[in-house]
């Protein structure tokens, strides 16, 4: 017990340190000596630099001899030459009035390196589709550029990393310029390692995994794409001429962490209901001087995208002070707001896949779909006491009707050698209690066509995690055309699962059929979720096919294409900012 006090006393001394030592020093020692290191970092790589990108254009004219010549009549395969699909426009995205989006983008032959700041690249997940669309995205618009991907995967290999990309997203990069940077240090942002001030422990490791990264290489501009704001602040202290950027799926910490230790209800996230008691009020004050901190990491990057208007908003809270009114000169950001920037949902690719007729109605199944990770954010629990709930009074009805029975399908990504194994252990243990076993399948590391084939086949989608920052998945079931129940928070709520207005059909050519009204349905407790089950389930085949396509028009915000559009737009701020 002694030992514990006086490890937490030494990490909050280390915090309050840090929160009011560090952003006094603007122009002081720490960055003098920070910058020196970085000078040091630069030009010890700057030989492995040149040495990447001369292997690089070695390997695209090996590929380019390689391919089959062919005459002007005669184009190559679509699959070949469709990274080089250049897009030249300037972009969607609005930023700060006095800087026009996109502005100063860059010609195509820009052939400088993004370093792109991800160490679980191989995880499978609604993250990992973001990087790899836009590594495609800046592909297309600067194909001489290489995409260089910080990843922690050391035991996987390029050509395994893309097919494994392709498999699971259908996204197919051109390899030549995809570089692979291998840390060793990965475990230093897992939250096993910190039993205690997680938060603190993974933000501070991130710093060593960075170390990691710019010793590998030093790019041209670094962009996070994962949610370590702290390696970005470092690259920026470490190398001020280096432009940064950050994708945020998720703030580190945000007001509703705060609000949630208050919570009665125990259904706002893992930490409900933990502000009781002196440690509650220990982790409280924690949780307020880490966002103290966070708030200034964030004063340090130069061009911030969010993936919904919740995050977005969180962002701004935090970060915005600190971005608005810089401590110094030094800190001058162009760019202070935040853009929103939906990720990339395979929309065209499902909905050119999966029709949503009077007569593929029929093929629909009582099949509750729920594709997420196995994490315990995800709250899989929830949706099993609800659909064990939900099942046992459709057993009854179905004796009498004769019906198929519901079944209950979890489609999702497993870390190898983490918790997630354990995890979904005990959630065979509590299907096996909840007797909802034989009306459960599991399905791991699922392939692309596989959950094409389940989203054509099941009637339901559902996701149950509390404040989820958006929902790629969710957007997935609109596109098929499944009906959407949802957790009413976060980026389910204020962006996806929303009612379809009159203005959002005007342009569409079956906005008669689809109507407006209703996408789906939200809820919050166990209760909510099974009258949605059988809500959704008990509507007429008119109304369901009405939703169902209110659902696929909504989808159409969330495009590859849109994806690519923004994220071009914003990257292309950094690459202008190199001029």
């Amino acid at each position: 017990m002694m030992l514990f006090l006086l490890k937490f006393l030494i990490s909050v001394l280390s915090l309050l340190a840090a929160c009011v030592v560090l952003p006094q020093f603007p122009l002081g020692l720490l960055r003098f000596v920070l910058r020196g290191v970085g000078w040091v970092i630069r030009q010890r790589t700057q030989a492995r630099k040149e040495a990447i990108l001369a292997r690089v254009r070695a390997d695209e004219e090996e590929l380019r001899l390689k391919q089959p010549k062919t005459t002007s009549t005669l184009a190559a395969p679509a699959e070949d030459e469709d990274w080089e699909k250049v897009d030249t426009s300037n972009g969607s995205s609005s930023g700060d009035s006095s800087e026009p989006a996109g502005q100063n983008l860059g010609g195509e032959e820009w052939s400088g390196i993004i370093g792109f700041f991800h160490p679980f690249c191989n995880a499978g997940g609604g993250g990992e589709r973001v990087l790899w669309e836009a590594v495609r995205a800046t592909q297309r618009r600067w194909p001489k550029a290489v995409c260089a991907i910080y990843t922690g995967d050391i035991d996987v290999t390029k050509a395994a990393m893309l097919e494994r990309v392709q498999t699971r997203f259908n996204i197919q990069l051109h390899a030549p310029t995809v570089e692979l940077l291998y840390l060793t240090t990965r475990k230093y942002v897992q939250s096993t390692m910190y039993p205690y001030m997680t938060l603190l422990g993974q933000s501070l490791g991130s710093l060593a995994v960075g170390y990691d990264a710019f010793t590998l290489l030093v790019p041209d501009i670094f962009v996070d794409t994962m949610g370590y704001a702290f390696a970005v602040a470092f690259s920026k202290l470490l190398f001020p001429s280096v432009p940064t950027g950050a994708y945020v799926h998720y703030p580190t910490i945000s007001t509703d962490m705060l609000q949630s230790l208050d919570d009665k209800s125990g259904l706002e996230g893992v930490n409900a209901g933990a502000g009781k008691g002196l440690k509650g009020t220990l982790k409280r004050k924690y949780w307020l001087a880490f966002a103290r901190l966070y708030g200034w990491v964030g004063s340090h990057v130069d061009v911030v995208m969010c993936n919904s208007s919740w995050t977005s908003a969180h962002i701004r809270s935090i970060w915005g002070p600190s971005r608005h009114n810089p401590l110094s000169s030094s800190q001058s950001i162009p760019y202070k707001d935040p853009i929103v920037v939906f990720p990339p949902t395979a929309v065209s690719d499902i909905q050119s896949t999966i029709p949503v007729t009077p007569k593929t109605e029929t093929t629909r199944t009582p099949t509750i779909l729920y594709i997420a990770q196995f994490r315990p954010e995800k709250n899989h629990p929830l949706i099993f006491r609800s659909f064990a709930r939900f099942l046992e009074g459709h057993r009854t009805q179905q004796k009498q009707q004769g019906d198929p029975q519901p079944h209950l399908i979890l489609i999702g990504t497993v870390r190898p050698s983490s918790p997630d194994e354990t995890h979904i252990y005990n959630l065979r243990l509590l299907a096996h209690e909840l007797r909802i076993r034989n009306n459960t399948t599991f399905l791991c590391d699922a392939s692309w066509p596989t959950i094409l084939s389940h989203l054509s086949t099941s009637s339901i989608g559902v996701n149950a995690m509390w404040n989820e920052h958006f929902g790629i998945c969710v957007v997935e079931y609109q596109a098929a055309g499944l009906i959407s129940i949802v957790h009413d928070s976060g980026g389910p709520r204020e962006d996806i699962v929303v009612d379809l207005t009159g203005s959002d059909t005007d342009s569409e050519t079956d906005s008669h059929e689809a109507g407006t009204g209703p996408t789906g349905f939200r809820a919050t407790n166990e209760e909510d979720f099974a009258a949605a089950f059988e809500k959704a389930l008990s509507l007429s085949e008119k109304e369901k096919i009405a939703m169902r396509l209110r659902a696929r028009k909504s989808a159409l915000r969330f495009t590859e294409e849109e994806f690519s559009k923004k994220w071009v737009g914003e990257i292309g701020k950094l690459v202008g900012m190199l001029n």
